[in-house]
């Protein structure tokens, strides 16, 4: 009786432990969705960098959906109705129009927003000092007037030109800055909108023969289409300066300044993780990059020789990447 009893208790316990362990497993399950407004290869480095941060602090049963908005606000704003339907453990929003979208459309779940060039502005957050609600993010507020000394560095620019989309908050809000930086430095500012990635050829012919230099911030639609930029200017003449050094080596650009976008993709997943373990959105500061090191210049000499430009030793010696004969250095 007591072996036929000791069998009777373990087929009941078994399941019933099962059942526990299901539940379990289901509860801890972690979906994190990530939108991002473009696929380019800044955008696509924070995206890596966020996943590849999160696994290396021990995140490696984490279920991702990633997706790409292709430079539509609606397709953004029914991601962000996919990811509230699904129940995410948390939102992502890689750069400012889809995480907008996600602040707007999601209220019961954590939202990040990564690559946000003033969140303020774009209304995530009231001050830099705390999150909003659900919400809190990264900043990749970018050096722009040092960017532009950079290329002053490496030619004599009288006119700059600049690209920007018109209905992209960040792409706003940097054209006022590299326009307030190049005065500052004494050069003439020639800007032309754009409100979609296919009018950037015509907006890059229109300038080109007015200025000495192009230069490109982190506007997600202008470097979409940035193969039109170089190639347009580069027909033209005109040497282009990126703030992006992530796509610089392979893209065309004579020269790039700015942060390590990877680096701002792992920086995003150690606030993710922050959220994940509990601490709330509202209380946590917009994060910036402000380390130096987290800067790098790219200089692609075999574009300057193209162009029929000479860049300097000393140059040269501070880059982090140099492009010679089509090989990193």
């Amino acid at each position: 009786m007591k072996k036929k009893f000791a069998v009777i208790t373990l087929v009941l316990i078994i399941p019933a432990l099962l059942i526990s362990c299901a539940k379990k497993e289901e509860s801890g399950a972690i979906k994190i969705g990530i939108s991002k407004i473009v696929e380019h290869p800044a955008l696509n480095a924070i995206e890596q960098g966020i996943q590849d941060e999160l696994t290396d602090m021990g995140y490696t049963d984490i279920e991702y959906d990633l997706q790409n908005a292709a430079g539509d606000m609606n397709t953004a704003s029914q991601i962000a109705a996919k990811f509230k339907a699904e129940k995410v453990s948390l939102a992502i929003g890689i750069a400012t129009p889809t995480a907008i979208a996600l602040a707007t459309g999601i209220k019961d779940i954590p939202v990040i927003f990564s690559a946000v060039t003033d969140p303020i502005d774009a209304g995530l957050v009231d001050d830099l000092k705390n999150g909003k609600n659900n919400i809190t993010g990264t900043s990749d507020m970018t050096p722009v007037k040092e960017q532009i000394q950079m290329l002053s560095d490496i030619l004599e620019v009288k006119t700059l030109g600049h690209i920007y989309t018109s209905g992209e908050p960040n792409g706003v809000k940097l054209a006022q800055m590299a326009k307030e930086a190049a005065a500052s430095l004494g050069i003439k500012f020639v800007a032309t909108t754009i409100s979609n990635s296919s009018e950037v050829m015509q907006a890059v012919v229109s300038i080109a023969k007015k200025v000495d230099a192009i230069y490109i911030s982190t506007d997600n639609t202008v470097f979409s289409a940035l193969g039109s930029v170089v190639e347009g200017a580069t027909n033209a003449g005109v040497p282009v300066f990126s703030a992006d050094p992530a796509s610089a080596p392979e893209s065309g650009v004579l020269a790039a300044y700015g942060f390590d976008y990877y680096k701002h993709g792992r920086m995003t997943g150690r606030l993710a993780a922050r959220v994940l373990e509990g601490e709330d959105p509202a209380t946590i500061p917009t994060q910036f990059m402000t380390d130096d090191a987290d800067l790098t210049l790219v200089l692609n000499l075999d574009v300057a020789k193209t162009l029929g430009l000479t860049i300097s030793e000393n140059l040269i010696e501070k880059a982090g990447v140099v492009v010679e004969d089509g090989k990193e250095k």
